[in-house]
């Protein structure tokens, strides 16, 4: 499968791994869930046997209750049950907060002058927001992009986990359905990518299902213009375009609606149309952030049309047309750039849960789904912040 530029940072981490040229630490620097993924899961094949997964990996979360100090500690500390151990460390965004954090740096400058050969640091910074151009980044992410590098990156490597190219992110489907065995036409291709606008979690779980759909026989006969194997323009619209594109955004029609029981019915929904697994929990989330965040500009720049969102939502991170006054209308429902900051503080707590493997991963998001439909729970949490 030939190499893809946007793909190609996180190949020469995976590849680093196990080897002289593995560094103590990196950085995962970046909020495109696809790319993370790939990172972890690489980590956990090469890196963590599945038999000491338990004693040698560690999801760890910055915060009240655990600090840098606690993280360093632990990853100095040899396993007795491990020969190597994994600590994914998260909420990087509370080591940059207030306060000039002279200890916190200076304990990360003194353990990476000698750190435990026996593990490994992954830093995960998905507080920023990186584009396929990093030219294009937003000056707020660009200074906070500028400080990690000046500090971690000068013990660490950097991995950029930036928005997957339009380009790339065709070829992907392409190169992976050709590994499935599966052909997928070029306009098919174009439009998957820009029906689910470029989000590459939920491209990989709609790019499923279709490959499965053409290798049912019942498909084949059921047209004799289908060819087994193919997925066409047409599948794509039968599977993608009349189903899944717009249920996310009837989803938060329903919440910005504070419609409690249709929300939680559209949920179920998207539930089950996935697998329910780890990797469909975290796109759903990440979507609703991602729709959130997109209301949140809307509301400031008080967008009222639809051919104003292209000025001030950049390429990239853009809805797709159909949902443009859809979304400008949902974003006026909120009062006040607070309600929206609330939400968003609500979904990232509900991410931080997810990840912390809990036993059903669908009662978070129904838990999220009724909060986010309450006003009362959005103002509560945007107070407590």
């Amino acid at each position: 499968m030939p190499a893809l530029r946007s793909f190609a940072v996180v190949d020469r981490f995976l590849a680093e791994l196990g080897t002289p040229a593995m560094k103590p630490g990196y950085v995962l620097l970046g909020d495109e869930p696809f790319l993370y993924q790939r990172a972890r899961s690489g980590v956990l094949g090469q890196l963590v046997p599945s038999d000491l997964r338990d004693f040698c990996l560690h999801d760890l979360e910055l915060g009240s209750d655990l600090t840098i100090f606690d993280a360093l500690n632990l990853a100095q500390t040899p396993s007795l049950m491990a020969p190597f151990q994994v600590l994914f460390v998260r909420g990087l965004k509370a080591l940059y907060g207030r306060g000039a954090k002279k200890e916190e740096f200076a304990a990360l400058d003194k353990y990476f002058r000698a750190p435990n050969p026996g593990a490994l640091l992954l830093f995960v910074a998905d507080h920023l927001q990186l584009p396929a151009d990093l030219r294009r980044l937003e000056r707020e992410d660009k200074e906070r992009y500028d400080r990690i590098r000046e500090t971690l990156g000068e013990h660490c490597g950097i991995v950029e986990l930036q928005a997957v190219a339009e380009p790339d992110a065709i070829a992907w489907v392409q190169q992976t359905a050709a590994g499935r065995g599966v052909q997928i036409d070029a306009d098919a291709a174009r439009e998957l990518v820009d029906a689910l606008a470029g989000q590459m979690m939920t491209i990989a779980q709609e790019l499923e299902k279709l490959i499965l759909y053409v290798s049912e026989p019942a498909r084949v006969e059921s047209t004799v213009t289908a060819k087994p194997n193919t997925i066409t323009l047409a599948d794509v619209e039968t599977m993608v375009l009349a189903a899944k594109q717009r249920s996310l955004y009837e989803l938060t029609d329903a919440i910005s609606g504070r419609d409690r029981a249709r929300s939680l019915l559209l949920l179920r929904g998207l539930l089950n149309a996935s697998d329910g697994g780890e990797d469909s929990a975290i796109g759903h989330l990440y979507m609703l952030a991602r729709t959130f965040r997109q209301m949140l500009i809307l509301h400031e720049k008080n967008v009222r049309d639809s051919r104003a969102v292209w000025n001030v939502l950049w390429p990239g991170f853009r809805m797709p047309p159909f949902a443009a006054d859809d979304l400008i209308a949902q974003a006026r429902r909120y009062r006040s750039r607070g309600e929206l900051a609330g939400a968003l503080r609500l979904i990232a707590r509900a991410d931080q849960e997810i990840r912390s493997s809990p036993v059903d991963k669908s009662l978070v998001l129904e838990r999220l789904v009724l909060d986010l439909a309450s006003p009362g729970k959005v103002h509560q949490h945007n107070e407590a912040a």
